[in-house]
């Protein structure tokens, strides 16, 4: 017998829903989650992301599956968390390998993209300016990006709060909704191992 599964696209989240408020919570959904048979009832949630971890001891790990647009939380041997996320697109592709965690930073900003906005309309004039090509003319003004709760593994590269357009979509960083973003950040420490596939 077949199963049809209804996958709806990340931009349908409503701000007041968070995944970490539902009443669904504890192994019986990673269970589910992790036999590839989500209950459909669970299934916004789980696109959402999903966090069971904070009574789990055991060292963190994280694997991000760009494939799946996926990364998983592990402590220890056991999957404590599941977010989606948005990785690079083609042409700044988030590369694979073993790293670590070098660096956490709540309030980070990209030093190379961001917006430049007219200073008297408030518009702006270019939404994906890189400092090493856009400059911001007479009357404007260059604003770094915001990349809260940034969690550096590879150089520039790094997890952070992040729009999800449903596929691969960054200049090379781990975007993340803000409430696994915090999650993950809350429970790695510098060094912890992020394994890219």
């Amino acid at each position: 017998m077949k199963r049809l599964f209804i996958f709806l696209p990340l931009a349908v989240f409503l701000p007041s829903c968070s995944p970490l408020d539902s009443n669904e919570t504890g192994p019986g959904y990673l269970a589910a989650f992790r036999s590839g048979v989500p209950d459909r009832n669970k299934l916004l949630e789980h696109q959402r992301g999903y966090w069971d971890g904070d009574n789990v001891q055991g060292a963190p790990q994280i694997r991000i599956k760009r494939d799946e647009q996926k990364a998983y939380f592990y402590k220890g041997p056991e999957l404590v968390g599941v977010s989606p996320i948005a990785t690079g697109k083609t042409t700044h592709t988030t590369p694979a390998g073993s790293f670590k965690i070098t660096q956490k930073n709540k309030d980070h900003k990209s030093s190379l993209y961001g917006v430049i906005r007219n200073t008297t309309t408030g518009q702006i004039v270019n939404d994906d300016a890189d400092t090493r090509k856009h400059r911001a003319g007479p009357g404007e003004v260059f604003e770094n990006a915001p990349m809260p709760y940034f969690m550096r593994f590879n150089g520039g590269v790094g997890m952070h709060v992040g729009h999800l357009p449903g596929y691969a979509a960054s200049h090379g960083c781990v975007r993340m909704p803000e409430a696994m973003a915090i999650k993950f950040f809350e429970n790695i420490e510098v060094g912890t191992p992020v394994i890219v596939e």
